[in-house]
């Protein structure tokens, strides 16, 4: 992240339903991140990233939690099948990608699931950082 400086970070994996992003070890083993070490990270890290997207099951509490250090992010408020975070994910960075603004990215990211008849539409959701308007806000300007 030193060497990128990102803009967007994305996480595709597992959660916990304590908000922990689920990690395996080199062991096999698993191993927990939680909310509070993963706003740490984007803390420490912010001063290049605009958005965090959690495409994970239980992550709004991370979400909700580095909008602290970020300006938007998106999370999971239960459990996402895959099929359904693979959808919202292709969608949501396909409207970016032709200059949408994070807040429209976001509802063509839902719409696309109830479009393709999958069920999940209601998990995914948006935070912003105080004095933010995803509305407003366009990440690529085409």
């Amino acid at each position: 992240m030193n060497e990128v400086k990102p803009h967007i970070i994305h996480f595709s994996g597992h959660g916990s339903p304590d908000h922990d992003i689920i990690l395996e070890t080199t062991e096999g083993g698993l191993s927990f991140l939680s909310k509070e070490k993963v706003a740490l990270l984007m803390k420490t890290m912010s001063a290049s990233i605009k958005l965090v997207v959690f495409n994970n099951c239980f992550s709004n509490g991370q979400a909700e939690m580095v909008t602290e250090h970020v300006d938007f992010a998106i999370g999971m408020n239960e459990a996402i099948l895959d099929k359904a975070a693979e959808a919202f994910a292709a969608q949501f960075y396909s409207a970016l990608g032709f200059g949408y603004s994070v807040q429209k990215s976001f509802e063509q990211g839902k719409l696309a699931l109830s479009l393709e008849g999958i069920e999940g539409h209601e998990i995914p959701e948006i935070y912003s950082k105080k004095g933010l308007n995803a509305n407003e806000y366009i990440l690529v300007k085409p």
